[in-house]
């Protein structure tokens, strides 16, 4: 009686978490990279949610960085479809992947103006870089009906040709169309120009798809013209 309850326990304890307790592994490995879309298989019960952020480790040119994935699509049989926010060189198949269990943050506060960050809310300048900055989710509840404040008011930029062609309203959205090199990013740095001096308000410029040279340019023009401290940059 007595081996057979020492048996019993013993298979007891290779229960539950797994093989003599240890826990159930629940990274993943990488089964597909095309461009920035990264497919990745996940053990049983492991799914990471929607729009959580997954790290694996890329080594690329004698260099070993992290790369940060964002689940966007459930693909079944254990699988599931990531975009990378960071170049992909490097990223071949069985690599592992950690799921993190939350998604992107990115800073936000007052002590973001001033600065310069990427689409992962690091920060790019000398002046901010190593810096503690309260983070935010990217992805979370918007402000209900409640709590809009519906009104029509003119917001009035200076600018002769839209404050008499298309005039802005506050707290709306307006678009600017164009071809390269029509004037677009101009028009944009003197509105941030006249909101931070008429208005004492505060702009973020989101440079998606932009010249790394223009947001250089950027920068330092917003640099010159005094407006940068009330100015967020996302390049």
């Amino acid at each position: 009686m007595a081996a057979n309850t020492e048996k019993s326990e013993d298979t007891k304890s290779k229960d539950g978490n797994g093989r003599d307790g240890q826990k159930k592994d629940t990274n993943g490995r990488v089964v597909r990279v095309t461009g920035p879309v990264v497919d990745v298989e996940f053990p049983r019960g492991a799914i990471p949610d929607l729009f959580n952020a997954l790290h694996t480790k890329v080594t690329y040119e004698a260099l070993k960085k992290t790369v940060t994935l964002e689940v966007a699509l459930h693909l079944g049989d254990n699988l599931v479809r990531a975009i990378s926010m960071q170049p992909t060189d490097g990223l071949v198949r069985g690599v592992e992947v950690i799921d993190t269990g939350e998604s992107i943050a990115v800073p936000v506060g007052d002590g973001v103006k001033g600065h310069v960050f990427n689409a992962l809310g690091d920060c790019l300048d000398e002046d901010g870089y190593g810096k503690d900055f309260d983070r935010w989710p990217i992805h979370r509840k918007p402000p209900t009906f409640e709590e809009l404040e519906p009104r029509t008011e003119m917001l009035e930029t200076g600018l002769k040709v839209i404050d008499l062609l298309t005039p802005y309203v506050r707290g709306g959205k307006i678009a600017l169309f164009g071809g390269a090199g029509v004037g677009k990013t101009v028009l944009i740095q003197e509105m941030i120009n006249r909101i931070a001096r008429n208005f004492g308000g505060t702009s973020v410029f989101a440079g998606v798809g932009e010249r790394t040279r223009e947001g250089n340019d950027l920068w330092i023009e917003l640099k010159e013209a005094d407006v940068l401290k009330d100015t967020a940059l996302v390049f």
